[in-house]
């Protein structure tokens, strides 16, 4: 979560986490209205990008891209460091087929200073070059996910499946 408030807000704050908390349990357990709502709740106590880009996901399990890129940038306002919302921005334009505009969402996410999961921008990217039919580029980013993430079995497929269109 983002850092810590200053002191005036840190009970809002700590609020905030317990409902996101809340929140990524429920989603878990699969009740996604109950998620949704409690991260509409963490949000309303104090706005994190993460809150933003956990109801940005919910809103794209329910293929409503549009409500989910609109999180996504609400989370970007918050934190502009957090590396999830941009890959998740791209992921969702990739999905709407929208492949070049995805593209520099995947770059922006690798660059964030605050993202642990730079694999799957890596392989996101693999996955629109491949679909624009520049296979080295795809083959080049399936590799460089798996060069970061080795046991990442859909970037491994991914490479092994367009290494063998490719031969």
């Amino acid at each position: 979560m983002n850092l810590e408030p200053p002191n005036e807000q840190v009970e809002a704050w700590q609020q905030a986490i317990e409902f996101f908390q809340e929140g990524v349990r429920l989603k878990e357990e699969g009740d996604l209205a109950g998620a949704m709502q409690k991260y509409r709740q963490s949000l309303f106590f104090y706005p994190t990008a993460e809150a933003h880009t956990f109801l940005g996901w919910a809103y794209a399990s329910l293929h409503l891209y549009n409500e989910a890129i609109s999180e996504c940038k609400r989370a970007i306002s918050v934190d502009a460091t957090f590396g999830n919302a941009y890959n998740d921005i791209g992921a969702y334009l990739l999905e709407q087929g929208q492949i070049r505009d995805a593209i520099p969402w995947f770059q922006q996410a690798i660059l964030a200073p605050r993202y642990e999961q730079r694999a799957y921008p890596f392989y996101n990217l693999g996955r629109a070059y491949e679909k624009l039919g520049d296979w080295p580029a795809a083959l080049r980013h399936y590799r460089q996910a798996l060069d970061l993430r080795p046991d990442y079995e859909e970037a491994t497929t991914a490479w092994q499946d367009l290494q063998a269109r490719c031969n």
